[in-house]
């Protein structure tokens, strides 16, 4: 029986489902990319993996032609690139490419999600709508077994896990590569987000995503 991290808080009343409409303005959009994208998902992405993962994967949102379009997380754009590349090298996807929801793809001890969980307007999210999903982001922590590892991609995964721990943001400034103990055996390490933009840029290099899951890996050994 695993044991199950200790926050002071509990599960939402009401847990995610793809036909979420917390939000209006998403929730519109959505309606408006269904009749343009008729093949596309175009509803609220559920996570992907495993539920009983001590690995936990905090993304921005879905991509317009990735997530939005497959209904897996990180799949079908370039961010979702590097990722699996990367998780397949350090042993936590059963293959490198993750190209479709009905492919045989696994992720092992491994879970991904995101911080909101609809295709925003330009890939960008407000406020209010990071705090509408944010229960649902508890629920994922939630989940997580003692010892358990978060990576966040991005200042905005990294700001909505701790508010959905209810911890004070100044007390743990992003940075690549930054180890965050956030509770007894509960541990974040931050990183550049995957984006097109961040490799091209080479503000995110392979090598520096990878030292990001060799951290991962060396935590969940202890």
């Amino acid at each position: 029986m695993k044991q199950v991290i200790q926050v002071q808080t509990t599960r939402s009343k009401k847990t995610f489902t793809s036909d979420c409409r917390r939000c209006a303005r998403l929730s519109k959009f959505l309606d408006e990319v269904r009749t343009t994208h008729k093949d596309y998902f175009a509803r609220p992405v559920p996570s992907f993996g495993d539920p009983d993962a001590h690995l936990l994967v905090v993304g921005l949102a879905p991509g317009m032609h990735g997530a939005n379009k497959t209904g897996r997380p990180f799949t079908g754009d370039h961010a979702g690139i590097l990722l699996y590349k990367t998780l397949f090298e350090y042993g936590f996807s059963s293959a490198p490419v993750s190209e479709c929801v009905t492919d045989e793809l696994r992720l092992n001890d491994c879970r991904i999600t995101n911080a909101v969980r609809c295709l925003p307007p330009q890939n960008k999210p407000i406020g209010d709508e990071v705090k509408n999903c944010n229960s649902y982001l508890l629920d994922e922590l939630i989940m997580l077994p003692s010892g358990g590892v978060v990576v966040s991609l991005g200042s905005v995964a990294h700001s909505a896990v701790l508010k959905a721990l209810k911890l004070t943001q100044s007390n743990f400034r992003f940075g690549h590569g930054s180890v965050h103990n956030l509770r007894p055996n509960l541990v974040m390490i931050d990183s550049y987000h995957c984006s097109r933009y961040n490799t091209q840029t080479r503000r995110l290099t392979n090598e520096m995503f990878s030292d990001i899951f060799i951290k991962a890996r060396e935590l969940l050994k202890k």
